[in-house]
């Protein structure tokens, strides 16, 4: 629990002088009654063991005001609240690398069918866009609510030279400040899940991009594609088909992202899940003022009838 105006609550400095006061009227109340001469009379009106239950409704009074001026301060309740115009970018690298066959069936193939797994389960609220990249990056679908659409554009990636991590970063970025007229001033929550198995071999350099996506609150989540031991054949010649986890791993630690590294298709379901789980919600405080107000009804009430029941009278 926090409060989420926490100044307000020097006001409980006021119970001090009010239970100081109490203290001393009860010493007064013993002083006076050492007026009385009939020691038998003395011990009715203020025995040496009062009852404690003329304390109650005075300290229900103050436990009263106490949780009142708590709830000026606005106590509130940390809760998991789902984003509004939450957009997520899946950013997938097409480079000839992504034939790979380290992971079953290929690379590529297994990206897809996983990034498809990851759109689907999203809520219909989320908006989603595809970015591919190869020597150059595409908005191939801007965000949307329509994730068949988008599903249906995974499917129809196709291979490409080259790999341009950063430029995929940076077109990821413009779909979003591009999303709708709010954009510029109000930019929508956002995150950027980037899939890449291959070192940054054209555009931009991913540290460019990692540093504006920072400075934008979009943190980059990476998935390191493969197992690092694969050939492909380009242009007739067999190639390793390497996989620059430092690169990755640094974007994502560069803009507060995740970072996995996924060598199987059934890693990459649970790496997707994983994150969209941690992009679906954000913390946000709830005020809870109306539970303190309820509290301290109750103990109003219950102060009130203490003094009924024992006393007779009203506090």
């Amino acid at each position: 629990m926090t409060f989420l105006e926490p100044g307000r609550l020097w006001w409980l400095l006021l119970l001090v002088p009010l239970v100081v006061a109490y203290v001393l009227a009860q010493r007064q109340r013993r002083a006076f009654t050492l007026r009385f001469t009939n020691l038998a009379l003395l011990d009715q009106v203020a025995p040496r063991r009062p009852d404690v239950r003329r304390h109650v409704p005075a300290v229900l009074f103050a436990l009263t005001a106490g949780v009142l001026i708590a709830s000026m301060a606005l106590p509130a309740m940390p809760v998991e609240q789902p984003r509004e115009r939450a957009t997520i970018m899946v950013a997938v690298d097409v480079s000839l690398s992504m034939a790979a066959t380290d992971i079953e069936p290929d690379r590529l193939r297994a990206a897809k069918e996983s990034a498809q797994g990851f759109v689907s389960m999203l809520p219909d609220r989320f908006n989603v866009g595809l970015v591919a990249f190869s020597s150059t990056a595409t908005v191939v679908s801007s965000p949307t609510h329509d994730h068949q659409a988008v599903i249906g554009s995974i499917e129809n990636l196709r291979l490409g030279p080259g790999t341009a991590i950063g430029e995929g970063v940076f077109a990821s970025l413009e779909a979003v400040r591009s999303f709708d007229e709010d954009s510029e001033e109000d930019p929508p929550p956002a995150a950027i899940v980037l899939l890449s198995d291959g070192e940054n071999t054209s555009g931009r350099e991913i540290d460019q991009a990692s540093a504006v996506a920072d400075e934008h609150g979009v943190p980059v989540s990476t998935i390191a594609f493969g197992t690092g031991a694969a050939m492909i054949e380009i242009d007739g010649y067999q190639v390793p088909a390497d996989i620059d986890k430092e690169a990755l791993l640094a974007l994502a630690q560069d803009t507060g992202g995740l970072f996995y590294e996924a060598e199987s298709e059934n890693e990459l379901d649970e790496v997707y899940e994983d994150i969209g789980s941690s992009l679906g919600t954000e913390l946000v405080h709830e005020e809870v003022v109306t539970r303190f107000v309820a509290v301290a009804i109750v103990l109003m009430l219950a102060t009130a009838l203490t003094s009924l029941l024992w006393f007779q009278r009203l506090p």
